[in-house]
Order: C-alpha cells, then structure tokens, then sequence
C-alpha cells in the first residue's frame, strides 16, 4: 500500500505529460467522425463521408491494393529476416567461425548506414539485375538493411540460452540441427516474436524504398499513397479524408502493439557476451 502511496506523484506526471498525445489522438478519432465547422473547436455533425474511401477509389486512390501491397512487403518481411537471422545468430553464438569477431563488427557498421546513404547504389544494383519497379527488388533491399538488426538481436538471445540443453541433446544423439529446431528455437521464442512483429512493422511502415525503388502504382503501399494524399492536386486537399486514412493506416499497428505488447517488452533481454 504504502509503495502504491509513492508511485501515486510518478503516475500523475506521467498523466500531465501524456495529456496532450492522448488529446491528439481523441481529436483524430472524432475528427473522422464528424464535421466541424472552420475556427470551431468541436463537431456538430457526426459523418461517415470520410470514410467512403473504402468503397470509392476515385477518392483516394485503390486503397486496398495499396493495403495488400503493405501486407505482402510486410509479411514476405518476417519469413526473410527470421529465416536468416535465426539461423544466423544461431551460427555466431555458437559455432566457432573465422573471423567470427570481424562479422559481428561489421553487423554493427552495416546497421549503422542509413538506406538514404545507400540509394544510388541499390538502383544500379535492382536496374542491372532487372528487379527495379518490382516489388521483389523492395523486399530484398528492404530485408537485407534489417537483417544485421536482426542477426545481432537473436544471437543475444542465443547467447543466453545455457550450452548445458545442447550438450543434453547432442548426448542423446540427436543431430546439431535437430537439437537448434527442438531444444534451442524454443528457448528464444520470446525473441523470435517480437522479431517478427518488428519485422512485419518495419516492412509495413517503410516509405522511402517503395516510393524510390517502386514508383509504379501497381506497387504502391499505403504510407506513398497516404504521402499524396496530403498534396494539393486534382483531388483537392481534404484534411478529415488523410486524418482517415492515416487513422486506417495505423490500425494493423494498434493490433500488433496490443496483442504482443509483452514480447515485444522482452526484445533486448538476450545476452551479450561476445
């Protein structure tokens, strides 16, 4: 009780500070909702014309192939950086590899360079190898810039798993990839979620590689065609229209946080030894 009576002045600055994003977010649900008139603080008309881009893609373009665009880049996401980063973190927590020091340096710096720096060069790259404007040269590029992030997160918590399981395993004569598949991707489940789930937003919220590397409109995702949204052009500029699409945009994001919100708590609790 009494440690309840102490954290009481902690929980009401944290209300203070967090007063004016959870005004903003109200604001943005209700302003989707309704009309309100220009210089007017509150609606007066509740409306579901804001909307109506579900139904009408003269209004802001085919929002649903912009949706699965961003679902597949999102998808395809997590099975390509799971793939490799499990089995790769796997093979430099545990085996001992040449240059193993030299590689787990160079995660580091490759992670370190921003995808703008690396633009020119990934286009000549997907241009000569006939991947530019696909959706399959994103992914790769996409999936290879979070790959180091996710190399180094799973080899922290293979590193915590005790070596006392595999050598049980191996004891019982069980193959090295039979012990990794049964004994030890168990122990780092927590890490493979939420991996999975930073890989599946990453993918979902990527703006810069779609736009540059895919500028088709078979390929775009939903945060290019929310970026034109918020442009003057044929269309006209309809505030309440973005707010709603943006509100939409974020919805699978909601879902994810709320449903994993734990794992994703426990993603830097892998070890670090080297």
């Amino acid at each position: 009780m009494t440690r309840n009576f102490k954290m009481l002045p902690v929980i009401l600055v944290l209300l203070i500070l967090s007063a004016p994003i959870i005004i903003m977010y109200a604001f943005l649900v209700i302003d989707t909702f309704s009309i309100t008139p220009p210089g007017a603080l509150f609606p007066n008309e509740f409306t579901l014309k804001h909307w109506r881009f579900l139904f009408d893609p003269t209004v802001a373009g085919n929002v649903w192939l912009a949706t699965r665009n961003s679902f597949i880049l999102g998808a395809t996401m997590v099975v390509f950086v799971l793939a490799i980063s499990s089995t790769g973190g796997y093979a430099l927590s545990r085996l001992n590899l040449p240059f193993r020091s030299f590689f787990l340096g160079g995660l580091l710096v490759l992670h370190a360079f921003p995808a703008v720096t690396l633009l020119i060069g990934i286009f000549l790259v997907l241009n000569f190898t006939g991947l530019y404007n696909t959706m399959t040269g994103v992914i790769l590029v996409k999936g290879a810039l979070m790959l180091p992030f996710g190399v180094w997160i799973m080899k922290g918590f293979y590193d915590a798993v005790p070596w006392e399981i595999e050598m049980a395993g191996v004891q019982d004569g069980a193959s090295r990839f039979t012990v990794w598949r049964r004994l030890v991707l168990p122990q780092v489940k927590p890490g493979f979620v939420a991996l999975g789930v930073f890989a599946f937003l990453d993918g979902w919220s990527e703006f810069l590689l779609p736009r540059i590397l895919a500028p088709s409109a078979n390929f775009q995702v939903l945060s290019v065609l929310l970026s034109k949204l918020g442009s003057t052009d044929s269309i006209g500029y309809d505030f309440s229209l973005f707010q709603s699409v943006g509100l939409f945009y974020t919805l699978p994001v909601l879902i994810l946080f709320v449903l994993f919100q734990n794992r994703l708590m426990n993603i830097f609790n892998g070890g670090t030894k080297g």
